[in-house]
């Protein structure tokens, strides 16, 4: 009878064992909390398609803030829902605007809290796009001007770093966002504040959720021209690579449990932090699945979380995180 040359179940036999040689550890201070801020009063609106998830107006923020401070979760993006919409976005760069609002208590609530604004036009322009939208009446056709959104993303970013945003996370994936958006900060005396690029961020099908959540789907055709296109790696490294030699301090991939090559793929080639973003739609397929009673939810978040940290990521942004906070204390 011919036996086993290489017996590796001996590094798996027990609790103590697989603790030892573990490769890769999940804690709390991975995760980064997405929180949706809206206008109006006494709103605490569950979100229909992301079950858990709430729409918060400024006077009802103070329970989801002190909640996510005692789970132990060190940071939350920061998105909001303006009350009025218009070509250019203003409200996303006023200095009343519902970001900077948030900000600003939400820094009275917990000084330690870290606030990562999303600086982006979409939930903010009445066009669903992230920046100016040009139109040629003689060809019929739409574009999206670069350098002049890149004047308002520059205005949206040293507007929300003003108010108390930690970090800036610019998600329009617009050439050379980073550099202007640095330079600017620098400028302003705010050369402390780090930049999170949004470097590498598919024009992908798993963000119908959030789209809902912030009312951002563009009104007329899609944002393929300035999103990447899901089929490419190769160009995730130019992205990131630009993100570089701007100045970012973080880079992103978006969304990440369909691009897991391409974490892996920066994590080699880029030595700066990485992030994570599970997206929305990611996280409302396993509400759904949970919901009817098709997965343990528990097991297949934890397990998909920590697939992130072992395809490269540092920090995993998701929907999921006061959830695996909870469970993680009882790991």
């Amino acid at each position: 009878m011919s036996f086993p040359l290489v017996r590796h179940r001996r590094l798996r036999g027990s609790a103590a064992i697989r603790n030892l040689v573990r490769e890769n550890v999940l804690s709390v201070n991975d995760l980064i909390q997405p929180v949706f801020v809206e206008a109006g009063h006494n709103i605490k609106s569950e979100i229909p398609s992301m079950p858990g998830v709430y729409h918060f107006s400024l006077d009802r923020l103070e329970e989801e803030i002190r909640e996510i401070s005692e789970l132990g979760i060190q940071g939350i993006l920061l998105f909001g829902v303006p009350e009025t919409k218009d070509a250019i976005g203003t409200s996303a760069f006023h200095e009343e605007g519902i970001v900077q609002q948030a900000s600003r208590l939400i820094k009275k609530m917990n000084p330690n809290l870290l606030i990562i604004a999303d600086t982006c036009l979409c939930q903010f322009t009445d066009t669903g796009h992230c920046g100016v939208v040009h139109h040629n009446p003689e060809t019929g056709c739409t574009d999206i001007a670069n350098d002049e959104s890149l004047e308002l993303l520059v205005k949206t970013a040293v507007s929300q770093a003003k108010a108390g945003a930690d970090i800036i996370a610019p998600s329009n994936m617009m050439d050379g966002y980073v550099h202007a958006i640095r330079a600017e900060l620098d400028a302003e005396g705010l050369e402390h504040v780090p930049i999170m690029a949004y470097s590498v961020k598919y024009s992908s099908a798993y963000y119908g959720p959030f789209r809902e959540a912030v009312d951002s789907a563009p009104q007329f055709g899609d944002r393929k021209t300035y999103q990447m296109d899901s089929a490419n790696s190769r160009e995730a490294l130019r992205e990131a690579e630009s993100d570089v030699l701007e100045g970012a301090d973080f880079l992103m991939v978006k969304p990440a449990l369909a691009y897991m090559d391409i974490l892996q793929l920066l994590k080699q080639n880029f030595d700066l932090p990485l992030v994570a973003y599970n997206v929305s739609a990611e996280y409302s397929m396993v509400k759904a699945a949970a919901q009817n009673g098709w997965i343990n939810e528990k097991e297949i978040v934890l397990e998909t979380l920590l697939g992130f940290k072992r395809a490269g990521a540092d920090i995993i942004l998701t929907y999921h995180a006061k959830d695996a906070a909870r469970w993680l204390k009882n790991v």
